[in-house]
């Protein structure tokens, strides 16, 4: 796993090969973020990360300079290993929770300005987790929510939808909430 951008650029971690996770890919995670980078400032915001697996996602965002970062993952070889890392990081501003993602969502009283979700394609739940997200409040006005998915999911019909990225194989959907007097992007 490898920090593509921010104050941690080029720092790789070794991840376990017994890991379940795919992390995205460092191709495809570096134009995502070129993407989101041009819809919110890293420096103001506060990140959730939900099925956090390796934590890359996590770490992009503290290494962009995220005032704040919660990573989800329920695994715990997966928790561990974030663990590691932040500790190798000293990333003070990320805290990893060990849970399932939906009770989470449905427990959770904090707000954020980004959410990246990145569900095992397989996962039966997976076509719920945006309506979840908008449904529950977990959004504030002005941000943004991405959601990395198979190639044969489509979002496109869903309120918020802004666009759908691809790169090589992975495949993104880009959502955004603005407040009540913006004009819609």
């Amino acid at each position: 796993m490898r920090i593509v951008s921010g104050k941690y650029k080029s720092r790789r971690f070794d991840v376990p090969k017994n890991f379940k996770a795919r992390p995205t890919t460092d191709f495809a995670k570096e134009n995502i973020f070129n993407v989101i980078g041009n819809l919110i400032d890293f420096g103001d915001t506060v990140a959730l990360d939900l099925f956090a697996g390796t934590g890359s996602i996590a770490f992009e965002l503290v290494s962009r300079g995220c005032r704040e970062v919660v990573c989800v993952e329920k695994a715990p070889v997966h928790h561990a290993f974030i663990n590691t890392v932040k500790a190798k990081l000293a990333a003070e501003n990320l805290t990893a929770v060990k849970a399932d993602v939906f009770k989470y969502i449905s427990s959770t009283k904090q707000t954020f300005d980004f959410i990246f979700a990145d569900p095992p394609y397989s996962l039966p739940e997976l076509p719920q987790i945006p309506e979840m997200i908008f449904s529950h409040g977990l959004l504030k006005p002005e941000s943004v929510f991405v959601m990395e998915h198979a190639k044969e999911q489509d979002f496109s019909h869903l309120p918020h939808f802004v666009q759908r990225r691809v790169y090589g194989s992975v495949n993104f959907s880009v959502f955004a909430v603005h407040s009540p007097s913006a004009v819609p992007v």
